[in-house]
């Protein structure tokens, strides 16, 4: 969504992480997606960091001023609502606890975001921010574990938002299905 948002333009390749290509990990032998590869040759490995490269090439809203992407409700996001995410939405992996305890560990953060909306149509007032389009992936992870649980939660300026931000022409423009990338495949423009 940043680089949409930038206006930059960059070549697409899908990635399937079940059959990584090798052409992405003689590059990133970490095989985690992003990755970027700028024009030249820097290798961008996390999402962050495309995220500030995209908004370096152009930042219309200004985006980056103030806290920008080292807004603290960003660092809590990436690093202890994703780990309650990954373990709510693999619970399988962590039989240590059932699917429901993790879900109430991660939901202390869906707690701060809802407390953060009220009165607010975005996570930092009026206007989209980087730090809306930073968390509201992992947001929507959380909501599509379990749809008929999302759909009865007592968090309705975060249901708000995330419809908002699902149904935004931005969004829409990025979420395009793409077929998976093969070395030698033609090169596709994104955004389109």
């Amino acid at each position: 969504m940043s680089i949409a948002y930038s206006g930059a333009q960059v070549e697409l390749r899908e990635v399937v992480l079940k059959d990584k290509p090798p052409a992405m990990l003689e590059v990133s032998p970490k095989g985690t997606v992003p990755v970027l590869i700028d024009i030249d040759g820097t290798v961008i490995e996390e999402s962050l960091d495309v995220m500030r490269w995209a908004l370096a090439q152009s930042d219309p809203d200004n985006w980056l001023d103030g806290l920008g992407l080292n807004e603290p409700l960003i660092s809590t996001c990436d690093g202890e609502f994703k780990q309650w995410l990954d373990r709510y939405k693999y619970a399988v992996r962590f039989p240590e606890h059932e699917e429901v305890w993790y879900r109430g560990k991660a939901e202390t953060f869906l707690a701060t975001l809802e407390s953060r909306l009220t009165g607010s149509q975005f996570l930092n007032g009026p206007a989209l921010s980087v730090t809306d389009i930073a968390i509201f992936p992992f947001i929507r992870q959380f909501a599509n574990v379990d749809l008929t649980w999302w759909a009865s939660h007592p968090y309705p300026n975060v249901s708000r938002w995330l419809e908002e931000l699902v149904t935004s022409e931005l969004f829409s423009r990025v979420m395009k299905k793409y077929s998976q990338w093969r070395d030698g495949d033609p090169e596709i423009p994104f955004p389109a």
